[in-house]
């Protein structure tokens, strides 16, 4: 396709859904994305192959500041890494639109309210088809359009700690799930939390969204396609050009409108490696930068994994993932400061223990998986412009500045007294590290001032007018919830936008 009307950048939940809302705008479209369709193989449900093997986590390393190397937990297939996600698919509660107070700051309030984005999450919520139920969770906020298919059902080791946790007074509720639980279980009898999707089963960015905007014979698919940066016009105010290289073979695309959904680790980088023109305070910095925002305030959710064992009982589910607890989100407890999210991980075996803990028998760690109930702790990390991801040279930089770790200390000692009530005599917890991409996000973040922010509220870089940046980076804080269907519904409203502004 030569020089389309708009180039995105990146398959994930950003890249995919505003495709999809563009389908049927008659405008051409290129999708770049370098990497390549996820095969169906026997890896793909093995769970050594998966955790211990690391078969599909990417080539590249990454340094942290001060020059350690890791090797990132992200995924670049057609999709992204929503190929491996939960499928959580839950809004931000009503309140994480407006400044709230945490243990280690504020969270910053977004540009626009709830009640204005409402009206994306229930667009958002049929593109994916999810799965829920209302009335369960006192922090749910307002819905216009009830969830159009009944929650997936708990399995009875799951049912049984739905009614422990009740029977303490808390209020567990189904967890929204872009999941056919029953097309999943047919491909393979395994979670699908972690799992790479190779079928219809999980609704992620592929098989939800972008399979509805390739239905439209003028947006392509460009797979192998790794952009370098971009390039501007010559008194650099708007983008002339990507530069990418297909199949390691240089190519050059100048279409109207670039959209930038290459994640917030990626899209940042591909900004600061872009030349700059050197005017204004971002001069020098890469683009769409005057703020010298570009790569900063990079957020991950600060999380960790609670295993509550009883011996004497054993856990029998497959998937397990079907539960949330909100009673700490907006407060302690006793009417202090937030803790956070609590939800279900898929089900353990011993295979995913041994990925984290290499010197236990592996007899030991399928006992233990076998007679667990798996938790997934989730805290807001707050914006901190010196938590940033920078560029050097060919190499990635990660200096992450964990922030609020005292709401995950918190939480995780409440719910270490509850599953103990609950009658599990043993609870583990361990955090989650920075291999894992637990919901990266803030890197390129949205705001009214383009003083402070690189992005309008409608993801239009304040530096280029020809310029969206749509995926995780936009989000000006990382609350405490999963966060795939804000960048979905922000997707379709930029989307409309785009549609009834640049298109029409």
């Amino acid at each position: 396709m030569a020089n389309p009307d708009i180039v995105i950048i990146g398959s994930g939940i950003g890249g995919a859904t505003i495709a999809s809302g563009l389908a049927g705008s008659g405008a051409s479209i290129l999708m770049l994305e370098r990497g390549e369709p996820l095969p169906a193989t026997p890896h793909a449900r093995d769970t050594r192959s998966i955790f211990v093997d690391g078969h599909y986590r990417p080539k590249e390393m990454w340094r942290e500041a001060g020059g350690a190397a890791f090797n990132p937990g992200n995924y670049y297939y057609v999709g992204g890494n929503s190929k491996f996600f939960g499928a959580v698919l839950i809004r931000y509660r009503k309140e994480d639109f407006s400044d709230m107070e945490h243990f280690g700051g504020v969270s910053p309030a977004w540009p626009f309210s709830y009640d204005e984005f409402e009206p994306w999450y229930s667009r958002a919520e049929q593109l994916f088809r999810v799965r829920g139920a209302l009335g369960e969770d006192p922090t749910e906020p307002f819905h216009s359009i009830p969830y159009a298919f009944k929650p997936v059902p708990d399995e009875a080791p799951i049912a049984r700690a739905r009614a422990e946790l009740k029977g303490l007074g808390l209020h567990p509720a189904s967890l929204p799930l872009g999941v056919d639980i029953d097309t999943w279980l047919k491909e393979g009898r395994t979670g699908w939390d972690a799992f790479p999707n190779t079928g219809q089963g999980k609704m992620d960015a592929q098989t939800a969204p972008l399979a509805a905007a390739l239905t439209d014979p003028d947006i392509k698919l460009e797979t192998g396609a790794y952009v370098e940066y971009l390039e501007t016009s010559a008194d650099g105010k708007t983008i002339s050009a990507v530069h990418y290289r297909l199949n390691g073979e240089p190519r050059k695309v100048a279409p109207k409108l670039v959209i930038l959904s290459a994640g917030a680790v990626n899209s940042a980088v591909i900004l600061l490696r872009s030349p700059s023109p050197g005017n204004g305070k971002g001069g020098g910095k890469g683009l769409a930068n005057r703020s010298d925002q570009v790569g900063r305030n990079f957020m991950n959710h600060n999380s960790s994994a609670m295993l509550a064992i009883d011996p004497r009982r054993r856990n029998d589910a497959v998937y397990q993932k079907t539960l949330m607890l909100n009673d700490y989100y907006l407060s302690d407890g006793k009417g202090g400061k937030p803790l956070g999210n609590v939800q279900l991980l898929g089900k353990i075996d011993g295979n995913m223990l041994r990925a984290n803990v290499k010197r236990v028998p592996k007899f030991v760690l399928d006992f233990m998986a076998g007679h667990a109930v798996d938790w997934y702790l989730m805290c807001e990390d707050l914006p901190d412009p010196e938590s940033r991801i920078m560029v050097d040279g060919k190499d990635i930089v990660m200096q992450w500045r964990r922030s609020n770790m005292q709401s995950l200390d918190g939480l995780t000692k409440v719910m270490r007294a509850n599953f103990r009530a609950c009658g599990y005599p043993i609870v583990l917890s361990r955090p989650f590290d920075k291999r894992t991409p637990s919901h990266q996000c803030g890197t390129v973040k949205m705001g009214d001032d383009p003083a402070t922010s690189p992005l309008d509220p409608f993801c239009r870089a304040f530096d280029h007018p020809n310029l969206f940046v749509v995926d995780a980076s936009f989000l000006p804080n990382s609350a405490a919830v999963n966060p795939a269907l804000s960048i979905a519904a922000q997707a379709l409203r930029v989307a409309d936008h785009i549609r009834k502004v640049e298109l029409a």
